[in-house]
């Protein structure tokens, strides 16, 4: 049975704004088999297309990458913020997603942003869960986030630190909704939650929370915490370093080259953050325990 076949059959259900959608499934195990309604992440593909004078009269394709549909303006914004094409919000003359073409995103860059060549003629197709996949200048993406320094900041309580994953769970609604889907959450050093991207890849959760605050003119980050729902990788690290961020947090696992890159540059790296514990992997300075009550 093909997709439009199951589709039209009522076993599944067109995706919809929300990010999610609905599925009749199977539940089965060593009890009796019994069918039900599930709600799964959408996934579909998005298309970045950059107007600049520099590449001609019309739009250049940036690439497709697979996302959950919703705040795909912020995502767009966020991956050129990235990938170091755009450096503030004023770069950006114009952006909004095609009436025209489903699943397309119009970036129209203003003139004075300068189009590299290898930039203006990059080509990739990004999985959903994937970062610098394609990228040419990937020896210059290293350099370049390898030469930032996060500045000295004020110290963050470990015990408001542990506090955090439950604050960005709860507001997490397409993961209680579907159990498959990432987060990235801003937080300030008081633990206030200032804003929570969701989407099927874990890069682009992050690209969105970047995107929106980029639009906003709220970077650099400087004296945030951005916490990350599955593992920090090199490319995630290079990303909060471009926003000056001064804490990255992961429930999962750091890459070898993400804890050699937050070492270099000075960003405090925390992964397997729990209620009780976790592993501080670079400027562990920057966190501070209470001090212990004197015992009678």
């Amino acid at each position: 049975m093909s997709t439009a076949e199951f589709i039209s059959s009522g076993k599944l259900e067109s995706p919809v704004a929300s990010g999610t959608m609905n599925v009749r499934i199977l539940r089965t195990g060593l009890e009796p088999p019994v069918e039900r309604d599930d709600r799964v992440a959408v996934e579909a593909p998005l298309e970045y297309m950059l107007h600049h004078p520099a590449l001609g009269l019309q739009p250049v394709s940036f690439g497709t990458t697979m996302r959950t549909p919703g705040d795909d303006e912020y995502l767009a914004a966020g991956l050129l913020y990235g990938e170091g094409i755009v450096n503030e919000a004023t770069d950006i003359e114009a952006i909004e997603s095609s009436t025209r073409r489903p699943n397309v995103v119009n970036v129209r860059l203003r003139s004075h942003v300068q189009m590299e060549a290898q930039m203006a003629a990059r080509r990739f197709s990004a999985g959903s869960s994937c970062g610098v996949c394609g990228t040419t200048g990937l020896d210059a993406a290293i350099a370049r986030a390898a030469a930032t320094r996060i500045a000295d900041t004020g110290p963050v309580e470990l015990q408001l630190l542990l506090k955090l994953p439950d604050r960005m769970r709860e507001s997490q609604s397409k993961f209680g909704d579907t159990g498959g889907i990432h987060a990235a959450a801003l937080f300030d050093f008081s633990g206030n939650l200032m804003m929570v991207a969701e989407d099927v890849g874990r890069h682009n959760a992050f690209d969105k929370l970047v995107g929106e605050n980029l639009l906003a003119g709220r970077l650099p980050l400087r004296e945030h915490i951005i916490l990350l729902s599955g593992r920090a990788s090199f490319e995630l690290v290079q990303k909060a370093l471009r926003t000056n961020v001064a804490v990255l947090a992961a429930i999962g696992a750091p890459s070898s080259l993400a804890v050699n890159l937050a070492v270099a540059s000075g960003l405090t790296l925390v992964g397997f953050l729990r209620q009780k514990h976790c592993n501080v992997y670079s400027a562990p300075q920057r966190l501070s325990r209470a001090p212990t009550p004197p015992s009678l």
